[in-house]
């Protein structure tokens, strides 16, 4: 399935959950139901997530990530070789504390993870749908490593594991698979080292287009601390952007508005297709449309417009439902305005 759309727009990923599903405007939070009536109401938030999506507009539409409590370790939740029980605290991407599963063993997918829930959001919707899955690198980021203590070998096997997925979601109907890597504006020298090679391993023999989302992180207090470090000018992408820019990967997902990620900076992408983070996720006030125009108007002197595709800087799973709503429609809206003027 293709969008012949000039302009398409998307979210990062996550949604806001519905208060009866999860506590709402909070990471990890905990499920309010559980057995069959967590599969029904994970189901059921999917179907909300989904329709707030069509009813702003949105061309690419996602699950809102409305079946996982977190967007990494609910997928290593599902492998073999971890111990969720006996957790360990580990920093996350040299920022803030989190209680992590721990590697105990050699890490495999017995069953698939997210294809039912693919099959369901299919069934849902005529439109595109992308499917985000966590990077490998930052699923290494993300736990506490007892087993492989070596990050470079340990994310191989992830990116194996991630490819197994990948491909079985392609089958199942998802049109773009987009890998979660906010630990690649972190990890520089590894990234360059491994990790680029490793996302390649993660996306290999995929037909469908894929995405690697780079951003500076949610919406919370230890990432918006962070960005006050960052000085005038954020030029972290400077250091990737070469090598992503000879990648396999399609589609680069990138952090613009309202960050101070000097915009020519994508002119070291240039040929990739770029989704433009319009929509800042770390501010409650909702963008105008004219905001968001002027947004995608600077990228469009680094970016060609059949490769440009509005977005969110990163998702909106801390946000309340209403400022999620009003976000998600100043993007179509503001997309709007650029494509009548580009029309023109």
């Amino acid at each position: 399935m293709t969008t012949n759309t000039l302009l398409p727009t998307s979210t990062a990923g996550s949604l806001p959950k519905p208060s009866w599903l999860a506590e709402p405007e909070m990471l990890w939070s905990p499920w309010k139901l559980s057995g069959e009536e967590l599969v029904i109401g994970k189901q059921d938030a999917l179907r909300v997530a989904l329709q707030e999506q069509q009813l702003a507009g949105i061309d690419i539409v996602t699950d809102g990530e409305q079946t996982r409590q977190h967007f990494v370790t609910t997928f290593i939740e599902h492998l073999e070789g971890i111990d969720l029980e006996e957790r360990r605290t580990v920093k996350i991407r040299d920022r803030y504390d989190a209680s992590v599963p721990r590697v105990v063993g050699p890490v495999k997918r017995p069953l698939s993870v997210f294809v039912e829930d693919a099959r369901f959001l299919r069934a849902q919707t005529h439109r595109q749908i992308k499917w985000a899955l966590p990077g490998p690198m930052t699923m290494v980021d993300t736990l506490y490593d007892d087993h492989y203590r070596n990050r470079e070998a340990l994310a191989f096997e992830f990116a194996g594991i991630i490819n197994q997925e990948a491909r079985e979601l392609e089958a199942a109907g998802v049109d773009i698979i987009q890998l979660d890597e906010p630990a690649f504006n972190v990890f520089f020298d590894e990234v360059n080292d491994w990790g680029i090679d490793c996302m390649n391993r993660a996306i290999e023999g995929l037909a469908c287009e894929t995405v690697v989302h780079v951003c500076y992180g949610y919406g919370i207090k230890a990432n918006t601390d962070w960005k006050k470090t960052l000085g005038s000018e954020w030029r972290q992408y400077e250091s990737v952007f070469p090598k992503l820019q000879q990648s396999n990967v399609d589609i680069i997902s990138l952090e613009c508005h309202n960050s101070r990620v000097p915009m020519a900076l994508l002119e070291l992408v240039r040929g990739k297709k770029v989704m433009v983070g319009a929509i800042d996720v770390a501010n409650e006030s909702i963008e105008t449309p004219h905001e968001v125009a002027a947004t995608l108007r600077e990228a469009l002197q680094y970016v060609d417009a059949d490769k440009l595709y509005p977005s969110t800087n990163c998702g909106m799973a801390p946000l309340s439902r209403q400022v999620a709503r009003g976000k998600m429609n100043a993007l179509r809206a503001g997309a709007e305005i650029v494509r009548e003027e580009l029309a023109a």
